[in-house]
Formats: C-alpha cells, structure tokens, sequence
C-alpha cells in the first residue's frame, strides 16, 4: 500500500487544508507515513514571514536527504507566491500554488501510485489544470507547476469531518482576504475572500456530530467575511458569519463550537450577542482579535481597518457579553517600518491594560511584492532593538497569562480531552483543553474526545493547570 506523510506549516486555516489533503489521501487508500518512509511527501507551506519560507525550505531538503525516493509536493502559499524558487529544489517533483489547491489530493494519488518517473500531468480532457512548464525557466526543466492569479481552484474542501487524529479539527468555511495590510502577502497567495456555502457546512457538521464528535472549530484567512461573496437567494438562509452561527448552534447539536481568529472591525452586536446568548454553553468562550499594534499611527502605516480605541471598544464588548472567564488572545508584531520607542511603548501600554489570555507575537518581516518591503528599505528598525522589544513584549505577555489563568484556580470549567501525549500519560494524566481555551492536565487517564468538567487545583510552570475530574464516572 503507498504510503504518504503531509507535512504542515503555518495558521489555523492552512492546517485545516493539510489535514483535508491527508483526511483525501487516506479515503483513497494510502497508509499514513513518516516523511523518512512515505512514497509522496506533501509540503504545506506557509509565506508570511520569511521564517516561514526557511523552515519549508529545510524540511524538504531534510526530507529529500532522509528520503531521496519520495515525490515531493509542495503546496500552500509560498508554493502560489515563488513556485519556480521552490520547483528548483532537489527532490521537488511538483508545485501546487493556492490557485490549483483542490487538485492537490489528486497530483498526491497519482504520484504516489505511479512508479514511474516523471511527473504526473493534468488529463487533457479536463482542461482544468494549468500547466506552467518549469523548462522555460532556469531552475528546473522536469517538474511541473500549477499555478496561476486566479484562483479558480483554490478552496479545498475537507472529506468528512471526523474526531480522529484532531479531536477539534478545523474546518474551514472561507477562503482569502481583500483586506491589503501593508505587510500581508496573503492576497497575493490566497486571492480574494470566497465562502463555503452553507449547506455544505451543515452537511459537514451534522455528519461530524453523527460519528461523535463533541468541538468543532470554524476556521478562515479572513473569517469573519463569510458569505459577504454568496448571492443572497429568496430561500432563508444565512448570509453573515453572525447568522451562520446562530442557525448552527440553533438548528444542529454540536456540543461545542468554537470561532477561530476573527479580526476586531468584524465583531459586531450580532456576532457578540451570540457570546452573550450561548457563550459557555454551546459557544465557547474564546475570542482571538488579531491587534498588530496599539499605536494609531502605526495602524494607519499597516492600512488596517480600526483604531485602538475601537479594538478597546470590542474587547469590553465581548468580556461584557461573556464574563470575565472569556479568553482573548492576539497577534502583536514588532519592528514594523519606522515604529518608534514612543509608538512601541503605546502598544505596551494598551496590552497592559487589557486582559489577554495570550499573545502571538512576532517580529515584522518584509514579504516581496507588499508595500511593507518598500517601508523596509526606507525605514527599517535595527534589529538589535526589535530583539529588545520582543524581550520587552514577551516578559508582559508571561505576566498577563499567567495573571488571566491564576483566576480559575479553585473554579470549575468545562473541558474535552485530547491526544495526550506520552509523558504526560506516564504520570497518570490527561490532556485537556477548557471550554474558553486553556490546557489542563486532568488526574486520571480518559480517552480523547471525551467532554468532562473538572476542578482546577493550580498549574505549572509552563502555564498549564492541573485539576481534577468532578464527572468521569
């Protein structure tokens, strides 16, 4: 039986795609490998920091080196944004931009189940791949490149959803972005914003809870979006994330939903009375707003689309309609072009003053082809003092995790269990997440996938809590 192995990089959304590409892979019949023994080796980029780009780069030369026999494809976002660059690696047989994604399962089958070298080409009847022949350029004449700018084929959708290897997998209901932040790659790489229609979603979430599963996560690039591009029909149905939302959790059982990276200008009342309606019962109580900055003007700089106060404004909005159990989390970059000490210390000042649970937090990294590579060359920040203040911000955002998750010792919440990995099984424990998104390592071995509620006792170092189980009998 051929074996493949998908390896992935990159956000919540890109995840779900790898795991689409595997859930394809393995209905089809191919055995679940390590990269060392699988026959085709599936590489997930990511391209939003220039660290992205090196660590696909070097997973596939590690992969080729381990594994010299194996068909490489590399796909995601540095594969739409520089596929030549990357069908030049050794050991690269093909390259599936963004725009050719959701033929990515198939060029994977066909390689892996055809000895022959060479690569795999579209059948000609269907004349929906388009072929970029590599030999009219100076990397690499016998790989094959799917790429193109227009996307017809980027939204791949997952095969059903089940509670397997992700106990809460993803899925995905919308496709790119439109948003053009000065530092963003993503338009170039994943096109404009497209949803899942509705039916589809139903369909997967009722087919999810009818084999068990108990949390299911809406995913997106730019989710809150969704179905701003679907024409409105006479038929009742959802038209916003808002109404999509409440039509699941009032037309389906799924115990548990959860709403990934939503950005701040999105969270409107209607979305945010969801929070107050079901928010710790079927909805969780999880809100993660991506923040950039809390300087004005270096939001101004970045093109994005609110202001600190505004994103103040959502945040109290949000712990009104959910309690102060809520957890926020955000993203945070440093060292965008010409930020000065003055304008870095308003984004300490506003993280101090707000409640985050966690933060993401990473430097800035000019992306070819954005605005943001030609504020680079005029104003970079040196990158002693972006060390200095990502020091700075990762020392506060110790001190507001740790401050947010001290709150709930002695509390009860309400969790699921996961994989929980070897050490942690070894001690006699479970791993868990909470209903509003924090682990926990509950006394007792439990089987994934199980819904418990339990009593936290304190945490560790590490910041995970440790509690017990109050229903496991």
């Amino acid at each position: 039986m051929p074996g493949f192995h998908v390896e992935n990089f990159g956000c919540r959304a890109a995840r779900a795609d790898g795991e689409a590409v595997s859930d394809h892979l393995r209905a089809a019949g191919l055995s679940e490998e390590n990269a060392a023994c699988a026959d085709v080796v599936v590489v997930n980029t990511c391209s939003v920091t220039a660290e992205a780009d090196r660590a696909a780069r070097a997973f596939i030369r590690r992969a080729h080196r381990q594994n010299p026999e194996a068909r490489i494809v590399v796909t995601g976002c540095y594969a739409q944004r520089a596929p030549e660059e990357l069908a030049g690696l050794a050991g690269v047989t093909a390259v599936v931009g963004n725009s050719h994604k959701a033929f990515a399962p198939w060029i994977g089958l066909k390689l892996a189940r055809h000895s022959e070298q060479g690569p795999v080409l579209a059948p000609d009847a269907s004349n929906e791949l388009i072929r970029i022949s590599a030999a009219q350029t100076a990397y690499a004449p016998s790989q094959v490149i799917w790429a193109d700018d227009r996307f017809a084929h980027s939204f791949l959708e997952e095969a059903q959803l089940v509670p397997g290897a992700q106990t809460r997998p993803n899925l995905k209901i919308q496709e790119g972005c439109g948003n053009r932040c000065t530092f963003c790659v993503i338009p170039q790489t994943r096109g404009p914003s497209k949803s899942l229609p509705a039916d589809r979603i139903f369909q997967q979430i009722n087919g999810f809870v009818a084999v068990g599963g108990n949390e299911l996560v809406l995913s997106g690039i730019n989710l809150g979006r969704w179905g701003r591009d679907l024409v409105r029909s006479a038929a009742p149905g959802p038209g916003t994330l808002a109404e999509l939302v409440r039509q699941i959790l009032e037309q389906t059982s799924l115990p548990r939903l959860r709403l990934s990276s939503i950005e701040p200008m999105d969270w409107n009342g209607e979305l945010i009375g969801l929070m107050a309606e079901f928010g710790g019962a079927r909805l969780a109580r999880h809100a993660h707003l991506p923040l950039q900055s809390g300087s004005d003007a270096v939001l101004r700089r970045m093109h994005r689309r609110y202001r600190p106060w505004h994103y103040e404004e959502k945040v109290h909005a949000l712990l009104d309609a959910a309690s102060p159990e809520l957890t926020l989390g955000a993203d945070v970059m440093v060292g965008f072009p010409g930020e000065t000490d003055a304008e870095f210390r308003e984004t300490l000042d506003l993280i101090a003053k707000l409640p985050f649970g966690y933060l993401h937090l990473f430097p800035f990294s000019p992306r070819p082809g954005t605005r943001g590579w030609t504020l680079q060359a005029e104003h970079p920040v040196p990158k002693p003092v972006v060390e200095e203040r990502m020091s700075a911000l990762r020392a506060l955002a110790a001190e507001r995790t740790q401050d947010h998750r001290s709150r709930f010792v002695g509390k009860e919440l309400d969790a699921i269990t996961l994989h929980t990995p070897t050490e942690i099984e070894a001690a006699g424990r479970t791993f868990a997440l909470t209903e509003n998104f924090l682990p926990v390592e509950v006394e007792g071995q439990l089987p994934a996938n199980r819904l418990v509620r339990v009593r936290i006792l304190g945490f560790n170092a590490a910041g995970t809590l440790h509690a017990t189980g109050l229903n496991l009998h």
